[in-house]
């Protein structure tokens, strides 16, 4: 499980660093895009139902322990979607949060829903309106991984972003 956060920890610096070569400012009004859906990744398919698209390989956004804080390192997964669904205003999203299986249900149901909330906060500041987005929580019901290990409570510390056709 390790090589997972790896790989999608060294796909969220590559993002990163394509985010920062952009020519589009942060504070760019919403829906005053070219409508092409590219966001700023020239070259790449922007595409959230290609497998070979960055919107369909960097669609979680990890969390610490007990935090729902967007990790700054999960900036640029949250501001490449972002850029896409503002490009793209018919498009709907459902972000759904989970928690470890640590602690009771209920609690991390509650901590699950804060981690969605919170990604969709982030994403609204970034011009996507809020009637593109659902959120939902499935506490700790929908494991990545089912082991016991730090890792594997890692992996399930998240908030995944999904595309609705």
């Amino acid at each position: 499980m390790s090589s997972r956060i790896t790989k999608t920890l060294s796909v969220a610096a590559l993002t990163a660093a394509l985010a920062a070569c952009s020519s589009v400012p942060l504070d760019q009004q919403a829906g005053s895009g070219t409508g092409t859906g590219t966001g700023g990744t020239t070259g790449m398919v922007m595409d959230p139902f290609n497998p070979q698209s960055p919107l369909a390989q960097q669609r979680s956004v990890y969390f610490e322990f007990d935090s729902y804080t967007v990790p700054e390192q999960y900036r640029s997964v949250v501001e490449m979607h972002s850029s896409y669904l503002t490009s793209n205003s018919q498009q709907r999203i459902r972000i759904e949060g989970n928690a470890d299986a640590r602690g009771g249900a209920e609690y991390n149901l509650a901590l699950g829903q804060r981690r969605s909330d919170a990604v969709a906060r982030m994403m609204t500041l970034m011009g996507v309106r809020p009637d593109q987005i659902e959120t939902i929580s499935f506490g700790k019901e929908r494991p990545k991984a089912f082991g016991n290990t730090e890792a594997d409570y890692a992996e399930n510390r998240r908030a995944d972003i999904n595309y609705q056709r």
